[in-house]
Order: C-alpha cells, then sequence, then structure tokens
C-alpha cells in the first residue's frame, strides 16, 4: 500500500495517513489511572498514558470510531477532539447519540471521504460482536472499517474493530480483499462475567489472518487497560504457534513512532 503511514498512538488509537488523507481511529488520549465504567457492572482501570497528545495530531479529516460508548475507545479527551475532525463515522447509534455531523453505519453499509486534490475514500463498515452470543444489548453496537482509496488496485485497509472471532468477521475474507489489517486484541475478559471473552486473543487473530490473508497484520489495542487478558507477549507466543503463511503476515510496530513500510 503505497504512501501509507501508520502511527499506533496506544491502545485502538492509530493515525493514519496517506494520499493527503489523516484518519485517527478511536481516540483516546485521557492520561492514565482513570476508572471508567462500561455498565451492567463491568468496567475498567487505565493502566498507560497515549503515546502522543492530542497536539502532536496534524489536522484530522476524519475519525474512525468503532463505538462511542466504552472509554477505552473513546475517552473524555478523545471525545473533546472530535469536533475538529472534520468528519466522524460510526455506528449508527453513536451518530446518533454523538449527533451533529456524525455519520452513522451499519454493517456492509458505505459512505465517502472526498475532499478536491485527493482521492476518495470508500469506508464499508465491517461486522463486530463485542462479546459471546445474546450479549448485543449489554456491549452495544460496534463496527469495523475497510478503506479503499480511489484507483488503487493494492486492497483494503481493514480496522477489525472489537470483536471476538465469529461468522461476521469470518465473512469479511470473503468479500473484501484486503491488504492491511489492524487486528484489535486483548481477550478481554470481566470478574462480573467469568471466563467469556468480549475480545479476539492470539489464536483467535491467528485463524481470522489465515482466512482474510492480508498481505500485513498489525496487532492493536493489547496493552494499556487492566480488563485486557492477555497482552502482547501472550498474543506472540499463541501467534507463534500459528502456520508458518500466518505468522509471516503479523507486524507488531512500536508505540508512538510513525511506520512507513507496511
Amino acid at each position: 500500500m503505497d504512501g501509507l503511514r501508520v502511527t499506533h498512538v496506544g491502545g485502538p488509537t492509530v493515525l493514519i495517513e496517506r494520499a493527503g488523507w489523516a484518519l485517527l481511529t478511536d481516540p483516546t488520549f485521557d492520561p492514565a489511572g482513570g476508572a471508567y465504567r462500561f455498565g451492567w457492572g463491568t468496567g475498567s482501570r487505565k493502566t498507560a498514558g497515549p503515546a502522543l497528545a492530542p497536539a502532536d495530531l496534524p489536522p484530522l479529516d476524519a475519525v474512525l470510531l468503532t463505538h462511542d460508548h466504552h472509554g477505552d475507545n473513546l475517552d473524555g479527551t478523545g471525545r473533546a477532539l472530535l469536533p475538529s475532525a472534520g468528519t466522524v463515522v460510526t455506528t449508527a447509534a453513536g451518530a446518533r447519540r454523538l449527533g451533529g455531523a456524525a455519520r452513522g453505519l451499519r454493517p456492509w453499509v458505505t459512505t465517502r471521504l472526498e475532499a478536491p486534490g485527493r482521492p476518495g475514500i470508500t469506508v464499508t463498515a465491517t461486522p463486530c460482536r463485542h462479546g459471546p452470543p445474546g450479549f448485543g444489548p449489554v456491549v452495544g453496537d460496534v463496527i469495523g472499517f475497510a478503506l479503499t482509496w480511489d484507483g488503487d488496485d493494492d486492497g483494503a485497509l481493514w480496522i477489525t474493530g472489537d470483536t471476538v472471532l465469529f461468522d461476521g468477521v469470518r465473512a469479511v475474507a470473503g468479500r473484501v480483499a484486503v491488504d492491511v489489517a489492524l487486528v484489535h486484541l486483548g481477550g478481554v475478559r470481566f470478574p462480573v462475567t467469568g471466563p467469556l471473552r468480549f475480545t479476539m486473543t492470539g489464536r483467535d487473530a491467528a485463524e481470522l489472518i489465515g482466512l482474510v490473508r492480508p498481505r500485513v497484520a498489525v496487532p492493536v489495542h493489547y496493552e494499556g487497560w487492566a480488563h485486557f487478558r492477555q497482552g502482547r507477549a501472550a498474543a506472540e507466543r499463541e501467534l507463534a504457534g500459528a502456520p508458518e503463511d500466518v505468522r509471516r503476515r503479523v507486524r507488531w510496530i512500536p508505540v508512538g513512532a510513525p511506520v512507513d513500510d507496511l
């Protein structure tokens, strides 16, 4: 994917720069130490702050917000940043809550980002299920995003969003040619729900990468929060046990440093 620059700010927050566009995923810029309630007896504490501050970012053309109702994907400082972004794209329910010009998408619905002198971007919402079957009313709606630039045959940049491995996310393999994938991990669990998981583990990611076959898969959202039960070291061990065709696609990138060679 020529001209792509990716900067992992921390957690789910990634700055994507390409062809004159500056896009940000899931803005989380609060300092470490805060406690957050997610509802229904769940919550977490932030254990690591962002590598960059909002002031370090370029002017943003759009924010791609997988969901607005959990503080580990949109915290107070991140919410305050939204009015400065040209466009906010999120779930249909999230757009209603945010109001203003936020664009709401349901899975497999598209919207366009366009600006003079730059190639347009088609943004397609992809399915997520942020927990076990039947937990939709508890965890709320979440989406991922597949981005394709006009005139580009390299394939899509896919942000999985917070999801477990299920048939909806597996379906991306048959519908989107993915070049670069940002894969949300963490193996989230909560004391109140016991062994149930709410995001993918390294083993889940290995299966998904084997199905979707991106050229590069970049793990994100695996650190910085107390409710994450699988950090980088454990995810790396599980990915190391995957077939070689999966292992060679995985690329861990540093937090806070721009990467131009994906």
